[in-house]
């Protein structure tokens, strides 16, 4: 997983990291391809080298040594407000087929849900403002489902044209990484475009809460290289993030 979001992060790019596996991709992709991408924390931080140990929260102080800019929340919102920030890392605990995210609350009655979420933070700000949309998740039946119960940060509503209807003309999502393969949004849609290692097309059916659809040339994820689990190790020596099921 860490390695398909790293091979999502084009050289130049302006990209909301935030933590977990998307940080360590982060780092992956400026020491291969990227050299030149720079890291947006929503704290207000923006670096344009990983942080020389790994984070916990984003105000650790290595995340603030050796940055390029110290700012404010607002000051970020900012940047993607004006269309300044290319990509984004988000996350969820459910997503429907059109990549629409929820991270507020499971449960129809929306009074009292059955799971209470922690709520946007600014997941809804990056889905609606940056030009494209990483998705990382765990993948399961109750994860990715046919709807969500609460659309917290939109991705392409109902599909076709929604974005540019409800006037929101930048991204939306580009692509969802799961624990199992590699979903690609065409027309607003999730189509799966390969399956990791030791996955397959009928497990990931079984495990998707929508009809999958399948691109005609599917394929197995290009594996990581050896000097990319040598910088992922090397990051994340002990398994912090890397290896808490996902």
């Amino acid at each position: 997983m860490v390695a398909q979001a790293a091979r999502e992060i084009r050289d130049g790019e302006r990209v909301f990291v935030g933590l977990r596996l998307p940080l360590i991709a982060f780092v992956v992709a400026k020491r291969t391809h990227a050299p030149n991408a720079v890291g947006l924390f929503e704290l207000g931080v923006v670096r344009d080298a990983p942080a020389a140990e790994l984070l916990y929260t984003m105000g650790d102080n290595p995340n603030v040594a050796g940055a390029v800019w110290c700012a404010r929340t607002i000051d970020l919102m900012g940047l993607l407000q004006r269309g300044d920030v290319d990509a984004g890392f988000i996350g969820g605990a459910e997503v429907d087929v059109h990549g629409n995210l929820n991270t507020t609350a499971i449960g129809s009655d929306r009074t009292h849900p059955t799971v209470q979420l922690p709520g946007s933070g600014g997941g809804a700000d990056i889905a609606s403002l940056a030009h494209r949309l990483i998705v990382i998740m765990p993948h399961d039946k109750r994860r990715l489902r046919a709807s969500v119960d609460f659309i917290t940060s939109p991705g392409h509503g109902t599909g076709g044209d929604w974005r540019a209807r409800v006037g929101l003309p930048r991204g939306g999502p580009s692509v969802l990484i799961t624990t199992l393969g590699v979903f690609r949004f065409v027309d607003g849609s999730a189509v799966l475009d390969s399956y990791h290692p030791g996955a397959s097309v009928d497990r990931i059916r079984e495990a998707t809460g929508w009809s999958l659809r399948v691109a005609p040339t599917v394929r197995e994820t290009d594996a990581p290289s050896e000097e990319v689990l040598a910088i992922i190790r090397q990051y994340d020596p002990h398994g912090f993030w890397t290896r808490r099921g996902e």
